[in-house]
């Protein structure tokens, strides 16, 4: 039997290319979804999902819950044994939290509470949570290794994913049989080799990414870069992007932690060690496409750091991970 494994949020960006390392790595995937930021498709199925079915030939169990329904997430759990759960679901853009912190709050700190306490009354002890580089706030250090100071961060975003960090951890601490590794991503990047799947937020992106294709391929006029008077090389901020798949790799290789040694509660860095100006990386997607990106200098966005990048190498050392693709194939 394969092992299950609860994915929520996998319809999203980054759960949905874990979705398709799972079922590559030879686990179950059971996704749930609230299509908050998620592409609905035929049979009220994400879209994400469906072209996953299609290139790997494969059929995904899904249903639509939000985590804040208790009732229905105890429902999923009745019907399944899961092994573990990967945690993905949440509320994400450090800007609209600054301007709507009650919303961040309860969607991700109740959402995250409702799923802790269904994990533990159906004795489901592994978890897989997706962290955030947010959670060091203002680098006091370069590049960021695990024992950098957590907490001092610089938006409400940021503090769901330290205070959800701090509710695992005590729970580890209370019983000593729930396993969870805290994975710190730093800016992941890119999309499945297929050219299926990848980042397609609703509305306005709030990622460098997603918004500078939109101006390449014409739906945006132009990029704002946010701040050219940083203490960076050449003024734009600068962060450590990390290609979506390996992120998903290194999800498998938690998931596979857990089975070997019963670890408790673990934090990793999955970044590359690299950082890369918001102008740096506006010519490598000039070069990519073969289009010209127009981009405008703009004040710099409250809550944002000039540079943060990773020191990723305790994953490399732990998990036997590391990053493998680079800025050209992002």
């Amino acid at each position: 039997m394969r092992q299950k494994i609860l994915v929520t949020g996998g319809g999203g960006y980054i759960g949905s290319h874990c979705v398709v390392e799972l079922i590559e790595a030879g686990y179950h995937p059971v996704v749930i979804d609230n299509f908050s930021n998620a592409v609905r498709g035929e049979g009220d199925v994400p879209e994400s999902l469906r072209r996953i079915e299609k290139f790997l030939n494969t059929q995904i169990e899904f249903h639509e819950l939000d985590l804040l329904d208790k009732p229905g997430l105890e429902k999923i759990f009745k019907m399944h044994s899961f092994y573990a759960v990967m945690h993905f679901a949440g509320l994400k853009a450090v800007g609209e939290s600054v301007e709507q912190p009650l919303r961040y709050y309860r969607v991700n700190l109740t959402g995250t509470m409702n799923l802790l306490e269904v994990m533990q009354s159906h004795g489901v002890r592994n978890l897989v949570f997706s962290s955030s580089a947010t959670v060091y706030g203002d680098p006091q250090k370069l590049p960021i290794d695990e024992q950098h100071p957590a907490g001092g961060c610089t938006n409400p975003y940021g503090k769901t994913k330290y205070f959800i960090e701090e509710m695992i951890r005590d729970q580890c601490t209370a019983e000593k049989d729930w396993n969870a590794v805290l994975l710190r991503y730093f800016n992941p990047i890119g999309a499945h080799i297929s050219g299926q799947i990848g980042e397609d937020p609703q509305g306005i992106p709030n990622n460098l990414l997603p918004y500078v294709a939109q101006v390449a391929v014409g739906r945006r006029k132009h990029l704002s870069v946010f701040g050219n008077d940083y203490n960076t090389p050449d003024g734009t901020g600068v962060r450590d992007y990390i290609h979506v798949v390996d992120l998903a790799k290194g999800h498998i290789a938690a998931v596979r932690k857990m089975k070997k040694d019963s670890c408790g509660c673990k934090v990793y860095n999955l970044g590359t060690g690299t950082g890369y100006s918001v102008l740096q990386m506006v010519n490598a997607m000039e070069k990519a496409s073969g289009r010209k990106i127009a981009y405008q200098i703009a004040p710099r966005r409250s809550g944002d750091v000039a540079s943060c990048y990773a020191d990723p190498s305790l994953a490399e050392k732990e998990l036997g991970w590391k990053a493998e693709y680079g800025l050209e194939r992002m």
